[in-house]
């Protein structure tokens, strides 16, 4: 009888032990296993929404981020830069923004901004794909330049609004992403200003 009542425990006892060592081995398996499924941190990043302070922003400056994997930059427009936007319709492609892809509609207009002093744009030349300079300073380029961006791949020539010029291999203007001014002066890039 004390025989059966030993045998009895170490079945119980080799049960549980045995059960308890499957249960961590089924966690060890199902931990990674679920993370799999997860979005990454990177992934997760890509689509967040951006923000930059430009309460701290002086005229002129330009600060780099990346929203959805490309490069946006959030720039503060001096008041050369934003005077230079008026009387030269005649020599650019698309002046008054009329292809509604490049820009959200609360940005078609002169300034393709929701304030004239900030510009956010996605600075990818649409000829190829190269990142243009910024060149907003009057006279930097040639003797008769107003400042904006020039792609030096193929010579592709943008405005402070990056309206692109007649007579260049890039055809639309440089894309501006969605994004909002909140009441504390930061930019979000990547929601809407209308949905705000």
């Amino acid at each position: 009888m004390s025989e059966d009542k030993a045998n009895n425990s170490r079945r119980r006892f080799l049960t549980g032990a045995v059960g308890v060592v499957g249960g961590i081995g089924a966690a060890y398996v199902a931990v990674p296993f679920l993370a799999y499924w997860n979005p990454s941190a990177r992934t997760r990043a890509a689509g967040a929404p951006v923000e930059v302070d430009a309460s701290t922003m002086q005229p002129g400056q330009k600060v780099n981020v990346t929203w959805r994997g490309q490069p946006v930059w959030v720039i503060r427009r001096s008041e050369t830069a934003i005077d230079s936007l008026a009387g030269h319709d005649d020599v650019l492609s698309d002046p008054d923004s009329a292809v509604a892809s490049q820009q959200p509609a609360y940005a078609q207009n002169m300034y393709r901004s929701v304030e004239p002093e900030f510009f956010v744009v996605v600075p990818i030349c649409t000829h190829l794909g190269c990142i243009p300079s910024f060149m907003p300073q009057p006279g930097s380029l040639d003797t008769n330049w107003p400042g904006g961006f020039f792609c030096p791949c193929h010579g592709s020539k943008f405005d402070n609004a990056g309206r692109v010029y007649a007579g260049v291999p890039a055809p639309t203007n440089l894309e501006v992403p969605p994004y909002r001014i909140a009441d504390n002066g930061v930019i979000v890039v990547g929601e809407d200003q209308e949905a705000a």
